[in-house]
C-alpha cells in the first residue's frame, strides 16, 4: 500500500488474533466470558468493600480503586474485539484508535501505580505499625490515588503526543486486536528512532519506577518480618502480603514476559496472542486472588451474602 498522509487516514484495520472464520465463534465466546467474569468479579469486590465497615481501611480502599482500574483497562480493548467478531468488521477510526490507546495507557499505568501504593501501605503496616494509622490517614490515601491518576494522565498524553508526530504510514493494517502505540510506530514511513527512544523513556518511567518502589517496599518488609521472634507472627505478616504479592507477580511478570517475547520474536501475531495474558486474563484473576487468599474478604463476602439472603 502506498504511503498515506496522516491527515487523510480516517481509519485503521485491526487484524485481531486470527483470520480463520472457524475460530471466530470460539474467540467470541472466550472473550465474552472472560469480560463478563472480569467486570462482575471486580464489581463484586467494589461492592463488598463499600458495604462492609470492616473493610474501611487503606488497603481495601486501594483494592477497590484497583478493581475500578481493572474494569476500565479491560473495557478499553475487549468490547471492541467482541463487536468486531460479531459484526465481521475490524475497522477502527483514527480518532477511535487514539482514544483507545489513551485509555489503555491511562488504566495500565494507573494499575501499576495503585499496586505501588498498596506496597507502600503494607510497608507502613508491618515496618511502622505503631505510626501506621497516623501516617496512612484518609487524606494521604486520597492523595496517593489522585497523584496516581495525574501521573497516568500525563503518561497517556505523552504516548499520544509521540504517536501524533508520525505523519506518514506505509500501511493501515495493525497486526493486533487493539491500537498499540508500538504497532503504530512500526507502520510509520519516516524514521521513528527518536520516537521509539521517547517511548522507551516513558515506559521506563511508568513501569520501572513503580516496580522499583514495590521491590524496595518488600525488601524492607521481608527484612522486618525475619526479625519477628515468633513463627506465628511471621506467618501472619507474610499472609497479609500474600494476595498483593500474587497480583504484583502476575501483573508485572506477564507484562514483562510479553514484551520480552515480542522483542525476541518477529511475529506480531504471536505478540498479540501473548498480550491477552496481561490485558484480559490478569484483570480477570485479580478478584479471585484477593477473595480466595484473603480471609477478611471471604468473611465480608459471607456477611454480604447473608444479608442479601
Amino acid at each position: 500500500m502506498e504511503p498515506q498522509n496522516l491527515t487523510h487516514v480516517s481509519e485503521f484495520l485491526l487484524l485481531g488474533l486470527s483470520e480463520d472464520p472457524g475460530l471466530q465463534p470460539l474467540l467470541f465466546g472466550i472473550f465474552l466470558t472472560m469480560y463478563l467474569v472480569t467486570v462482575l468479579g471486580n464489581l463484586f469486590i467494589i461492592m463488598t468493600v463499600s458495604c462492609d465497615p470492616h473493610l474501611y481501611t487503606p488497603m481495601y480502599f486501594f483494592l477497590s480503586n484497583l478493581s475500578l482500574a481493572d474494569i476500565g483497562f479491560t473495557s478499553t480493548t475487549v468490547p471492541k474485539v467482541i463487536i468486531d467478531i460479531q459484526t465481521h468488521s475490524r475497522v477502527i477510526s483514527y480518532a477511535g484508535c487514539l482514544t483507545q490507546m489513551s485509555f489503555f495507557m491511562l488504566f495500565g499505568c494507573l494499575d501499576s501505580l495503585l499496586l505501588t501504593s498498596m506496597a507502600y501501605d503494607r510497608f507502613l503496616d508491618i515496618c511502622h505499625s505503631l505510626h501506621y494509622r497516623v501516617i496512612m490517614n484518609p487524606h494521604l490515601c486520597g492523595l496517593l490515588v489522585l497523584v496516581s491518576i495525574f501521573i497516568s494522565l500525563l503518561v497517556s498524553h505523552l504516548h499520544n503526543s509521540v504517536v501524533l508526530q508520525v505523519t506518514y504510514f506505509r500501511d493501515v493494517e495493525i497486526a493486533h486486536y487493539f491500537c498499540d502505540p508500538s504497532q503504530l510506530l512500526n507502520l510509520a514511513c519516516s524514521d521513528t528512532f527518536t520516537n521509539n527512544i521517547i517511548m522507551y523513556i516513558i515506559g521506563a518511567m511508568s513501569g520501572f519506577l513503580p516496580i522499583s518502589g514495590v521491590l524496595f517496599s518488600y525488601s524492607k518488609i521481608v527484612s522486618s518480618i525475619l526479625k519477628f521472634p515468633s513463627s506465628v507472627g511471621k506467618y501472619k505478616a507474610f499472609s497479609a502480603c500474600g494476595s498483593h504479592l500474587s497480583v504484583v507477580g502476575l501483573c508485572y511478570g506477564t507484562g514483562l514476559g510479553v514484551y520480552l517475547s515480542s522483542a525476541v520474536s518477529s511475529s506480531s501475531r504471536k505478540g498479540a496472542v501473548a498480550s491477552v495474558i496481561y490485558t484480559v486474563i490478569t484483570p480477570m484473576l485479580n478478584p479471585f486472588i484477593y477473595s480466595l487468599r484473603n480471609r477478611v474478604i471471604k468473611k465480608a463476602l459471607w456477611r454480604l451474602l447473608s444479608r442479601a439472603a
